[in-house]
C-alpha cells in the first residue's frame, strides 16, 4: 500500500480512482463498511482506492486544545486499511490555512485535479471544507460536474445491549473512558490497543514478584479508565497475554498516570526502549489502595488469575 504525506506526495500520472474521506479514527467497523466499499468498487472498476485522512485532527486546528483522545496513530490506520485492501492512503497536514478551503475547492483541489476521482465512497453524516459546510448532497452536486460518482454508505447500528448506538468513534472513546472495554471491543470489531515505548519506572513490580512493562503512550492516547485489565502485550511480533494496570499506583501515593502490563509467566523480559502494544481484552476491577503490602501482592496475584481465566491461558 502506498502512502503519501501531502498532495505534492500523489504520483503525477496517478490515474482515476474510488476515493474515500474522513478522520477514521480506530477504522471502527462503521468505517469498515465504508472503506470496504470502497475498496470494493475500486476493484470493479479496475482502478485503485484511496483513503484520504488527516493529522493532526481537524478540531485542534479548528478549536486548540480540543484534540480528542486517539483510537489509534495514524501508523496503526494505515496497517488496519491495507488488511483491507486500500491500495493508497493520503495524509493531508490540516492546517490553519487548510482549513479555510471551501468545499467547493477542496473537492476540485483534492478529488478531481489530484485524485482524479472516479467514485466518492462516504457516511450520510460526512461533512468537509471551511466550517464543515460541504456534505454528501453537495458532493454529489460537484460529481455532475466533475463527472465522479458518489455513493452514501448507511452505517450499521449495535444491538439492543448497546442501546441501538450507531458505530462512532466518539462513543467508542467513551466506552474506553468507561473501562468499558468490551464494548468498545464490539464497535472496532479488535480489541482497543494502546502504543508506546517500554520505560523505566519506579520497578516496584519486579519488587513484588510481576516485573511490568511501563509503557509511555502517544501523545492524545484514549486510555482505559483506571483499573486492572486482562488483554496482550504485543513485542516484536509476538502477543503474550497480559494483567495490565492503569493509573496512578494509590498505594505508593503516585502522581502520575501509567499503563503497565505484565506478561503473564514470562521471565527475564528486557523490554527497554522497545515500541510494543497493549490491548485490552476486558476489566478485572477497579483501582485501590490495600492496607499493606501482603494484601497488594494477593490482589496482583488473584488479578492475574482472573486474567488468565478471561484469557483461557
Amino acid at each position: 500500500m502506498q502512502r503519501w504525506r501531502g498532495l505534492e506526495d500523489i504520483p503525477q500520472d496517478w490515474g482515476r480512482s474510488v476515493v474515500t474521506i474522513g478522520s477514521y479514527d480506530g477504522v471502527h467497523r462503521g468505517h469498515q463498511l465504508i472503506i470496504g466499499r470502497a475498496v470494493e468498487r475500486a476493484r470493479e472498476l479496475g482502478i485503485p482506492s484511496v483513503v484520504v485522512t488527516f493529522d493532526p485532527h481537524p478540531s485542534e486546528v479548528v478549536r486548540p486544545g480540543s484534540h480528542p483522545p486517539l483510537l489509534s496513530p495514524h501508523h496503526r490506520r494505515a496497517e488496519l486499511m491495507a488488511d483491507l485492501g486500500v491500495d493508497a492512503v493520503l495524509i493531508l497536514p490540516f492546517t490553519a490555512e487548510f482549513s479555510k478551503l471551501s468545499p467547493a475547492d477542496f473537492v476540485a483541489k483534492v478529488l478531481v485535479d489530484k485524485l482524479h476521482a472516479r467514485v466518492v465512497v462516504e457516511g450520510p453524516n460526512f461533512r468537509f471544507g471551511h466550517k464543515a459546510a460541504g456534505n454528501v448532497e453537495f458532493l454529489a452536486e460537484q460529481g455532475r460536474t466533475y463527472d465522479y460518482d458518489v455513493e452514501v454508505i448507511d452505517l450499521f447500528v449495535r444491538g439492543e445491549a448497546g442501546g441501538g448506538d450507531p458505530f462512532s468513534s466518539t462513543l467508542t472513546r467513551r466506552l474506553v473512558a468507561e473501562g468499558d472495554v468490551e464494548g468498545a471491543a464490539e464497535i472496532l470489531g479488535r480489541p482497543h490497543r494502546v502504543e508506546g515505548v517500554v520505560v523505566r519506572g519506579a520497578q516496584r513490580g519486579r519488587e513484588l514478584g510481576f516485573p511490568t512493562a511501563n509503557v509511555e503512550t502517544l501523545p492524545h492516547t484514549a486510555i482505559p479508565a483506571d483499573g486492572v485489565y486482562a488483554g496482550y502485550l504485543h513485542v516484536e511480533g509476538e502477543a503474550m497475554p497480559a494483567a495490565i494496570s492503569v493509573g496512578t499506583n494509590p498505594q505508593f501515593d503516585g502522581k502520575e498516570r501509567t499503563v503497565e502490563a505484565y506478561a503473564i509467566d514470562r521471565v527475564g523480559l528486557d523490554l527497554y526502549g522497545l515500541h510494543v502494544a497493549v490491548d485490552f481484552v476486558a476489566y478485572v476491577r477497579g483501582m485501590a489502595k490495600f492496607d499493606s503490602l501482603e494484601q497488594l501482592i494477593q490482589a496482583i496475584a488473584a488479578d492475574v488469575q482472573r486474567a488468565k481465566e478471561l484469557l483461557a491461558v
